[in-house]
């Protein structure tokens, strides 16, 4: 029986969004094509449909996920707002709904080039947007700030994850999350 455009692009869509998820969560090597179908609630051999082989899935998984961040028209960012989430326990806490470049980035070094070209434009697009919300009196120094507070932020949440201390992994959070509030990169909430 043969579907339509719609309900294949539903179906690669719940195939997308279970892949990102599971791979933020588990790592990717620690998911099977077979466990991703399964979470998207298709058949493995529908898989190949859709996607090449495991790594043009990983590529596309990761395009799909950062696709609302690599808008180049998408409004500015409010990276107060932004970072006050970023450094929330709920954000350490839920990697499958994370961000990409905190839970994935170690593995994304060893990824595809197309992976890795994703993420690159989507880290571009990402500082230019936090740009526009930094202090600065030139560009440069925009720019600066910005791939600063968020180099201090993924790698945060990075070592809050890996903690096995819950009160260090807190007081990382915390400790961040004050240095940018001096640094008057994030606000008071």
């Amino acid at each position: 029986m043969k579907i339509s455009k719609e309900q294949v692009a539903e179906n690669r869509k719940l195939i997308l969004d279970a892949a990102a998820r599971m791979f933020r969560e588990r790592g990717f090597e620690g998911v099977t094509v077979a466990e991703v179908m399964k979470a998207a609630g298709l058949t493995h051999g529908a898989f190949y449909g859709h996607f090449t082989s495991k790594d043009d899935l990983l590529a596309q998984a990761f395009a799909h996920t950062l696709a609302p961040y690599s808008d180049p028209d998408a409004p500015a960012i409010d990276f107060a707002a932004f970072g006050d989430a970023y450094l929330s326990n709920q954000h350490r806490d839920n990697p499958g709904v994370g961000c990409l470049f905190s839970t994935l980035a170690q593995e994304a070094t060893r990824a595809s080039d197309a992976a890795r070209a994703t993420m690159t434009e989507s880290a571009c697009r990402q500082i230019e947007n936090f740009s526009r919300s930094m202090t600065g009196e030139t560009e440069v120094e925009r720019r600066q700030a910005a791939v600063g507070n968020w180099a201090a932020m993924i790698g945060a949440v990075t070592l809050s994850r890996v903690l096995n201390d819950p009160v260090l992994s807190d007081q990382v959070l915390a400790d961040v999350k004050a240095w940018l509030y001096r640094s008057n990169a994030i606000e008071k909430q």
